[in-house]
């Protein structure tokens, strides 16, 4: 089975996480499931760029990104070659170590009382 690799954040996991998992699950999900609280405003529909991520290692490895998700990382803060949406991201066969950016641009966040 494939290991994902999430690298640490200091606000998501400070100490980083491995977990085996089996090919056709979704990064974003998978974050959720082990109490990683990226954000996703959309719901993880595709509507957002809250749950950008760089995939470090195995980024040739995924399927190609779509016309919709090209568009969306077009507003993603800190986008590179390797940047996807977590919400659009399903495991193949290989190991994937994705880093979760410091920041993201999230106009539907509510300022701190």
């Amino acid at each position: 089975m494939p290991q994902v690799i999430f690298l640490p954040h200091e606000k998501f996991c400070p100490e980083g996480l491995v977990v085996e998992v089996e090919p056709g699950t979704n990064i974003l999900e998978l974050a959720h499931e082990h109490h990683i609280e990226m954000e996703s405003a959309c719901g993880g529909v595709c509507a957002c760029t809250t749950c950008h991520c760089i995939v470090r290692e195995g980024f040739d490895s995924l399927e190609e990104a779509d016309e919709l998700e090209e568009d969306m990382l077009d507003k993603a803060w800190g986008l590179e070659p390797q940047s996807r949406l977590a919400c659009q991201v399903i495991v193949g066969e290989q190991d994937l170590t994705i880093e979760i950016p410091k920041y993201t641009i999230n106009l539907a966040a509510e300022a701190p009382h």
